[in-house]
């Protein structure tokens, strides 16, 4: 009697289970495929739907294959899907809303919109937190406290992550902090 009972015990749990991942599968993963190996990445598109819609768009069009990396600042990030390997700027379309009061924040391995001064002026470029810089996340209303919207989290590939960070850097042009040794991304794709 105890045996069946575990047994039941067993399969609800792996039903419990399975209705977690389940329910964390909702949310789009990506591959982002580099010169370097692969990242994965969970994209939270309940919490910051039009960052992802718009990371989105721009993979399924082909847009990230053959950007690079272009600027990686050790302890702190590394910042990419803008720039070709010539340096050269992709066009880009219109700019989004920034959604950084959304509650998460800029944590190790998360990804976040890059973006100028100006406070919804992220496009295509995109960076993804290689410490935690809290000094990103939203603080409040002004352009100076309002943050970088966080849209994802890297879920396997963090030693990439790493490699690509631990890069040594120069100048190129006008561009600073940027690989010597180019790091491409190839595709990314959803998986």
């Amino acid at each position: 009697m105890h045996i069946l009972f575990a047994v039941f015990l067993a399969m609800a749990g792996a039903m419990v289970t399975s209705g977690l991942s389940e329910k964390a599968s909702d949310n789009p993963v990506v591959v982002i495929k580099t010169s370097v190996g692969d990242i994965t990445v969970e994209l939270f598109k309940d919490k910051a739907p039009k960052s992802v819609e718009n990371f989105l768009a721009y993979a399924e069009s082909g847009y990230y294959n053959g950007t690079i990396f272009h600027r990686v600042i050790k302890g702190f990030m590394i910042q990419g899907g803008g720039l070709t390997a010539d340096m050269n700027r992709k066009p880009a379309k219109a700019p989004i809303q920034n959604e950084a009061n959304n509650g998460l924040k800029n944590t190790r391995g998360t990804l976040a919109m890059a973006r100028t001064a100006d406070v919804n002026s992220a496009t295509s470029q995109f960076f993804i937190n290689t410490a935690n810089n809290a000094p990103l996340d939203y603080r409040g209303s002004t352009p100076d406290a309002y943050g970088y919207a966080v849209f994802g989290k890297v879920t396997a590939g963090m030693d990439v992550v790493d490699k690509i960070e631990r890069t040594a850097t120069g100048t190129k042009g006008s561009y600073r902090d940027v690989p010597l040794q180019t790091v491409v991304i190839q595709s990314v794709t959803l998986k």
